[in-house]
C-alpha cells in the first residue's frame, strides 16, 4: 500500500512541476495566463461509505485551471499593438473558425487585414465609406488607397470690418486685379476642386454707406460674384444680405478649369461684425480637402481604428470588438495564447470596448504574461521537496519489505 500511495504522490509532484515549468517558460509570452494545479486525496469507499479507520490511498490531480487575472501592460512603438485593460478577449478569425485571445500583437498583411503572427484576422464592426461604424461584424481591413478629394462648397468667415473706415471710390478691377484704393479690406482662403487641385478664393469688402458694405468674390483672380450688399445693425451685428435676413450668400457656379467639375460656393457670414475696431479675421475655414495618402493608423480606447492622411483628414475604418464569457474557466486552450468557446464557457457576449463589463483598449501596448516568477520559483522548491519526500517513502517501504523478506 505504501508503494502505491507514494507513487501517487510522485505523479502529483511531477504534474505540479510540469505546470510550474510551463508557467516559468511563458513568463515572456504576451497575453499568457498562468495555470494553477489542484489536488484531491484518495480514499477507498464501499456502499456504506468510508470506515472510521480507513487510511487514505494517496493523491490525484483534480484540476489544472488558467487564471485570467490582468497582466502588466508594456508600451511599444507599434500603434497596432493593443492591450485589453479589464475583462474581455480579442475576437479572431482563424480560417473561418472564431477563436479568442488576450495577445494583441497585430500588424497588417499584404491585403490590408489586421492579423497576428499566426495570420489570424482581428474582427470587429465594419466602417462605411464615410467613416460611420456599422453593426456588421467582419475582418478588420486597412485600405492603403489614396483618400478621394472633396470639393469645397462652403467658406465660413469670422471677422470684424472697421465701421470707422472711409468710403472709397467705386470698385475697379485692373488687369493685375482689384485696385487697392477701391476697397477697404480683403482676405483669402485656399479652396479645392473635385480633383483636389488648389485654388485661391479672395473676398473683398468695400464700404458703401454707413452700416452698409459691398462684397466681391474672386477665385484665382477671376471675379465669380459681386457686388453683394451686406448691412449691419447699429450695434454692429449682421442685419441683411442683399436685402434678406439671412447669414449666407451663395455665389453662382463657376468652372475652376483643369477638367474639374463646377464649384458652387456658399459664404457664411454669421460671425461677421462691424465694430469701430481695426479689421481682423478671427476664423476662416472651408470644407474641402485635396487627395490624401495614408500616413498613420491610431486606435482609441473604444477600439475605433482611425486612418490618418497627409491631407489632415482622418477616417474611421472600423471598431475592434471584445468578447466575454459567463465562465472563462470553461474556455478550451488552443495554444498560441488562444481559446475556444465551449458549452461550459457559455456563448460569447460581444460588444465594443468600454461597454458593459468589457475593458478598454490601450493602443501601442501589450499585456504581458501574468506569471509571478518569484511565486513560481518558491512553488518549484516546494514541488521538489514533495517529490523527494515521496521518493523517500518508497525507499523506506522498500527497507521494511526487505527486512520482512530477511526473516528466517
Amino acid at each position: 500500500m505504501a508503494f502505491e500511495t507514494a507513487l501517487t504522490g510522485l505523479n502529483a509532484a511531477s504534474s505540479n512541476l510540469d505546470v510550474i515549468g510551463n508557467n516559468i517558460a511563458n513568463t515572456a509570452t504576451a497575453g499568457f495566463k498562468e495555470s494553477r494545479i489542484s489536488f484531491g486525496d484518495i480514499y477507498a469507499v464501499n456502499n456504506l461509505g468510508i470506515t472510521q479507520n480507513a487510511i487514505g490511498q494517496g493523491v490525484r490531480v483534480t484540476d489544472v485551471s488558467q487564471q485570467f487575472v490582468q497582466g502588466d501592460l508594456t508600451f511599444t512603438d507599434n500603434n497596432l499593438d493593443m492591450a485589453v485593460s479589464g475583462r474581455g478577449f480579442f475576437r479572431l478569425n482563424d480560417n473561418g473558425g472564431i477563436i479568442y485571445s488576450r495577445a494583441g500583437e497585430f500588424g497588417v498583411d499584404r491585403n490590408g487585414f489586421m492579423v497576428n503572427a499566426s495570420n489570424q484576422r482581428l474582427t470587429g464592426f465594419q466602417g462605411d465609406a464615410t467613416g460611420n461604424i456599422t453593426g456588421v461584424l467582419g475582418d478588420l481591413q486597412v485600405s492603403t488607397a489614396n483618400q478621394q478629394p472633396l470639393a469645397t462648397t462652403t467658406i465660413d468667415l469670422g471677422a470684424n470690418i472697421d465701421a470707422s473706415e472711409p468710403i472709397p471710390p467705386a470698385f475697379v478691377v485692373t488687369p493685375s486685379g482689384p485696385d487697392p484704393s477701391t476697397y477697404n479690406h480683403a482676405t483669402s482662403a485656399t479652396i479645392y476642386d473635385s480633383l483636389g487641385a488648389e485654388h485661391v478664393a479672395t473676398l473683398y469688402f468695400r464700404k458703401d454707406a454707413a452700416n452698409q458694405w459691398q462684397t466681391f468674390s474672386f477665385v484665382d483672380g477671376v471675379q465669380i460674384d459681386g457686388p453683394d450688399v451686406i448691412t449691419f445693425n447699429t450695434d454692429g451685428s449682421l442685419n441683411q444680405i442683399n436685402g434678406a435676413a439671412v447669414t449666407t450668400l451663395t455665389a453662382p457656379a463657376f468652372n475652376p478649369g483643369g477638367g474639374a467639375a463646377n464649384i458652387t460656393l456658399t459664404l457664411d457670414y454669421a460671425d461677421l461684425t462691424q465694430y469701430g475696431a481695426p479689421f481682423g479675421v478671427s476664423s476662416l475655414s472651408q470644407n474641402g480637402f485635396p487627395t490624401g495618402r495614408l500616413s498613420d493608423i491610431d486606435v482609441d480606447i473604444t477600439g475605433v481604428i482611425f486612418a490618418r492622411y497627409t491631407n489632415g483628414q482622418s477616417l474611421a475604418l472600423g471598431q475592434v470588438v471584445l468578447a466575454n464569457f459567463a465562465n472563462v474557466q470553461g474556455l478550451r486552450p488552443l495554444g498560441n495564447t488562444a481559446w475556444a468557446e465551449t458549452f461550459t464557457s457559455g456563448a460569447p457576449l460581444v460588444g465594443p470596448p468600454s461597454s458593459a463589463d468589457l475593458g478598454f483598449i490601450q493602443s501601442g501596448a501589450l499585456e504581458q504574461s501574468n506569471v509571478d516568477l518569484t511565486a513560481e520559483l518558491v512553488g518549484l522548491i516546494t514541488a521538489q521537496r514533495s517529490y523527494q519526500a515521496n521518493a523517500q517513502v518508497i525507499s523506506t517501504a522498500d527497507d521494511i519489505t526487505q527486512t520482512i523478506i530477511n526473516i528466517r
